[in-house]
């Protein structure tokens, strides 16, 4: 079964069934006309297919594809804000009139009724921006089973719009599950959620899927998968009751997993503690002797001293190299406390000597991470913090102060050299690429490491990404929300300026409708949205330039603090207009990007501007708001700018590197894209955008 939507959405490519009928100019050009309104167009192969369906089956492949935009834009609903001449209207307003519109509004949502100041809506001149136009091609069902392929065996964390891609596919794919999902799973999270989807729709884990499931921690993702719980296991889980089948199961899973179990299981004993209450594994001791002794260990009736409490004490205790030999049997961990055994060890270079013998064994991902962190290692010790994304659902940027000790440079080089080794010789086993172009613009692009707090958007980029803004001196922010069933939502858009120094500069928000010094306006604060409701900012980016503003940070505020994930339709996006005059005020085929917000928090960071360098910093960031304050951006200025500082000084393994290490292990390199083989570009071949190909061939 294929599904265009999101096939669409994910590749702009759809799958049409030759006809054989002729479809009228008239009809063609009328889909051609709406599609371009909506900044799109059809190739060649697309166009010559739809002209010969027949009449009914033309009609539903226009009704659905323009359907499928809209939402992918947000064209979807009414845009309709509280000045509906924006901006012109609100630049020639004056503070008087913006505050008795507002004061009525208030008042009217204080009393249940809503106020909104009535303006006619004058005619708008046709917009005049020229827009590329985005291609959408005809795509084949090989093409589109890939995209689960893919998915399946991804080498890191993946969005909840993945997941729900991922459920749709085996759910309605029952026949093709054999030839779609991989030999490989990498990722245990994986693991556990198609073990549970094969569950739910009575398909029968073959012994693919059964051989990826290796550790203790592997059957615990999936008990918590089976009760909805994280299974990144960044958060607790409520454990369900389990039926006897799935009891025996889960046991007969731990069972035969690899080696000794009771380690793994005390990584997480609190866990497997409430979990054993469910299994009842005393129950078993005969069929599962080994369970029966691990789970002794975990609930007590055992000692047991697990080898990561004997690295931490031997770390605690200045002995590294009674550390390094427990860690060359977890290449992994060593990886990620090499920095430390570094900084603390009476012989560095033998720490690095021993981490060069186990590099090979240490995954793709995190050796690029540690490539990536001592490629900065020396600079970065003058940083006063430092910057990292906790695991798990929410899209929280942790920032503390940096107490690094210094690491000798050589050190750091020599570390970066074992990386780039050991990458290019797994890269060199891989099938060659031929002839490689790679476009320089990815050198902006962060690797898709951990992807599973993204929200769904029109191009979702992993964060701290840079790339550049369209033509255009105009920003123009958007969101649109409904209310709550019963109760009234007040969602808030703002843009706060930072200069160089990320020190605050002004801000255009319900409290400051106007800012003159940076040619910024707000369409009106709309405090209920029963119908829903928009709100919009312009921010001219000369006028920024010329008062020494670097930075625009665009945030959203639950007012009235529901969470986003409860709202039932909420999104965000920008537009770059060329002249903001003409056209609508909400003009699709201008959006330059579009995100739905979904997260479980009151205040998002869609995107920061560097307009100096007019680039997009692509952030999707969730801040815990200060409950000292009103929720808004001045209640939590000082959350923002240190979130502002740390994300336009974040410096990650960029796509750029990554594909030139395969390039150079398995390939060659050409400047002439018209050569290549084998193509990474932005809107070519292989993109930026592309993280479920990225994740899956070119991370393993």
């Amino acid at each position: 079964m294929i599904n265009n939507t999101i096939y669409l959405r994910r590749k702009n490519k759809v799958i049409v069934e030759t006809g054989e009928d002729i479809v009228s100019l008239e009809r063609l050009a009328t889909v051609l006309k709406n599609l371009e309104a909506l900044g799109y167009i059809l190739s060649d192969s697309l166009l010559e297919t739809i002209s010969t369906l027949s009449t009914n089956n033309f009609d539903s492949f226009y009704k659905n594809i323009i359907k499928d935009l809209k939402v992918m834009l947000g064209a979807n609903v009414k845009h309709k804000p509280m000045y509906p001449n924006f901006p012109k209207q609100v630049m020639k307003m004056d503070e008087a009139e913006l505050y008795f519109n507002a004061m009525c509004h208030y008042f009217g949502d204080w009393i249940g009724v809503r106020i909104m100041p009535k303006y006619k809506k004058k005619k708008r001149k046709d917009l005049k921006d020229k827009v590329q136009l985005k291609v959408i091609d005809l795509g084949t069902e090989l093409d589109f089973q890939s995209i689960f392929t893919y998915l399946m065996s991804a080498n890191t964390s993946i969005s909840e719009t993945d997941k729900e891609d991922i459920t749709w596919f085996i759910g309605n794919n029952k026949s093709k599950l054999s030839t779609v999902v991989p030999e490989n799973i990498p990722l245990k999270e994986n693991v556990a959620l198609i073990v549970k989807l094969f569950k739910d729709n009575d398909c029968v884990l073959g012994k693919n899927i059964l051989k990826n499931i290796k550790t203790a921690t592997d059957v615990l993702r999936i008990a918590v998968c089976l009760c909805d719980g994280d299974i990144s296991l960044a958060e607790v889980t409520k454990f369900s009751s389990f039926d006897r089948n799935t009891r025996r199961i889960l046991l007969g899973f731990l069972e035969n997993c690899n080696g000794d179990i009771t380690d793994d299981m005390m990584k997480y004993q609190e866990r497997w503690k409430r979990l054993a209450g469910n299994l009842h594994p005393f129950e078993y001791h005969n069929k599962y002797p080994k369970c029966y002794t691990s789970f002794q260990a975990v609930v007590g009736n055992v000692s047991h001293k697990t080898v990561n409490s004997k690295i931490e004490t031997a770390i605690q205790g200045f002995k590294t190299d009674q550390a390094v030999k427990l860690l060359k049997k977890r290449p992994g961990e060593f990886a990620r406390r090499l920095d430390n055994l570094v900084r603390i060890a009476d012989n560095s270079s033998s720490i690095v000597q021993s981490f060069k013998q186990v590099a090979g064994n240490v995954s793709t991902p995190v050796l690029l991470q540690v490539k990536a962190h001592f490629s900065h290692r020396a600079e970065s010790s003058n940083n006063k913090v430092r910057t990292f994304f906790p695991k798990g659902n929410i899209a929280k940027a942790k920032v503390i102060d940096n107490t690094m000790q210094r690491i000798n440079p050589i050190h750091c080089d020599n570390i970066v050299q074992i990386c780039n080794d050991a990458l290019k010789t797994r890269f060199a086993k891989q099938d060659t690429l031929g002839k490689v172009y790679i476009d320089s613009a990815l050198e902006g692009f962060n690797v898709p490491f951990a992807q599973r707090s993204s929200s769904k958007g029109l191009r979702v980029a992993p964060r701290g990404s840079r790339y550049n803004l369209p033509d255009g001196d105009t920003i123009r922010f958007f969101i649109h929300w409904k209310d709550i069933k019963g109760s009234r939502v007040d969602v808030d858009l703002s843009a706060i300026a930072l200069d160089e120094d990320h020190k605050y500069k002004g801000n255009v928000s319900y409290t400051s409708l106007q800012s003159h010094a940076l040619h910024g306006y707000h369409s009106g604060d709309i405090t209920s949205a029963p119908k829903g409701a928009s709100e919009f900012i312009d921010i001219k980016v000369s006028n920024c330039i010329e008062n020494n503003v670097r930075y625009i940070l665009m945030s959203v505020y639950s007012y009235t603090n529901q969470k986003f994930c409860d709202i039932p339709e909420c999104f965000a996006g920008v537009m770059v207009r060329q002249k903001p005059k003409s056209g609508e005020i909400f003009e699709p085929k201008t959006v330059d990007n579009k995100l739905d917000l979904t997260a479980q928090t009151t205040i998002t960071i869609p995107l920061i501007n560097d307009v100096v360098d007019r680039q997009v910093i692509w952030t999707d960031l969730a801040l815990t708001r200060n409950l000292g304050h009103v929720n808004n951006l001045h209640g939590n200025m000082s959350s923002l700018q240190i979130t502002a500082k740390a994300m336009t000084s974040l410096v990650k393994p960029n796509l750029h590197d990554l594909f030139r290490m395969h390039a150079e292990a398995r390939g060659e390199l050409v400047d002439d894209i018209n050569e290549a083989d084998t193509v990474f570009a932005l809107d070519k071949g292989i993109t930026p955008f592309d993280a479920d190909v990225i994740a899956s061939e070119f991370m393993k």
